[in-house]
């Protein structure tokens, strides 16, 4: 019965490390997400051109000479401004999970370690808040205080925290039940160190998925929100924007609007596909 420990902690750190991308779907995902974030920071150096520049004929089909997937009803290269476009999307929706993550941690450490009526508060405002719908949420914040980034970020961020808040309140309270967290409430320790010392590190698994999933929502919100011009602003290369600029050409020119949307829609499928996989490699029920 002892032998499958030999090993020790190296060897299920290892069987853990193995769980990752264990299907073809899960490869495929991880090496998406890659590119992307790649592309992000690289991409404008390998690709060069001015996504800003027009030429003197506009609306040129896929192909043309120097314009490898067209131009736009502005003339500009189509290639180069896909491009660039990833790098302020992926910021936006890195920036609005970081927020998410920071407020919703926040809220729902508190609440999972507090007891009473904090506890009951903490937990109501983030029902109200779930019960409102996000994508009114966000226009309503980014409207109020002006189409931009900033306001972007915040108003994606501040909507996603109630999910993470509520997760993390269940997992905080499961974690304050153990013995450990226990044993540091008898010894005096204080609050605060034992939330980010003893509760917080036992989280850090379902929490990071549910990042990724976060992460792929700002990004679908974030695009959505440049789409109905509370986004980016133009004349910054963003998806969203571009696929709102070329749906006058859907029947003329359906690249302007299909590689755009096609460029968020595999980023969001891919960080959910990672997301499932990071919680499967997670799982410590899972067969190494």
């Amino acid at each position: 019965m002892t032998a499958p420990a030999v090993g020790g902690t190296g060897t299920v750190r290892r069987g853990a490390r193995r769980r990752f991308a264990r299907t073809p779907v899960a490869v495929v995902s991880w090496a998406l997400v890659l590119a992307y974030v790649l592309l992000a920071v690289a991409g404008p150096l390998l690709v060069t051109g001015d996504p800003l520049r027009q030429s003197p004929s506009a609306l040129l089909p896929m192909g043309s000479p120097g314009h490898l997937l067209g131009t736009d009803d502005l003339g500009r290269d189509q290639l180069v401004r896909l491009v660039h476009g990833a790098q302020p999307l992926l910021m936006v929706a890195l920036a609005a999970t970081a927020l998410a993550t920071v407020v919703g941690v926040a809220i729902g450490l508190a609440a999972g370690y507090l007891e009473g009526r904090a506890e009951q508060l903490l937990m109501r405002l983030t029902d109200v808040a779930l019960a409102f719908p996000s994508v009114l949420l966000i226009i309503l914040l980014v409207a109020a205080a002006g189409p931009g980034t900033s306001s972007l970020v915040v108003g994606v961020g501040i909507a996603l925290a109630p999910g993470i808040a509520r997760l993390m309140r269940a997992l905080a309270a499961r974690e304050s039940a153990r013995d450990h967290v226990l044993a540091s409430r008898m010894a005096g320790t204080g609050g605060l160190r034992i939330a980010l010392t003893e509760v917080l590190p036992g989280t850090v698994g379902p929490l990071l998925v549910q990042v990724l999933t976060t992460l792929s929502v700002a990004a679908g919100f974030a695009a959505g929100m440049s789409y109905l011009g509370l986004g980016i602003q133009p004349p910054t290369p963003d998806w969203g924007y571009m696929v709102q600029s070329g749906q006058e050409f859907l029947y003329t020119a359906p690249s302007l609007v299909v590689l755009p949307a096609l460029a968020t829609l595999v980023f969001v499928v891919a960080c959910n596909f990672v997301g499932d996989d990071v919680r499967d490699a997670l799982d410590r029920k899972g067969t190494p």
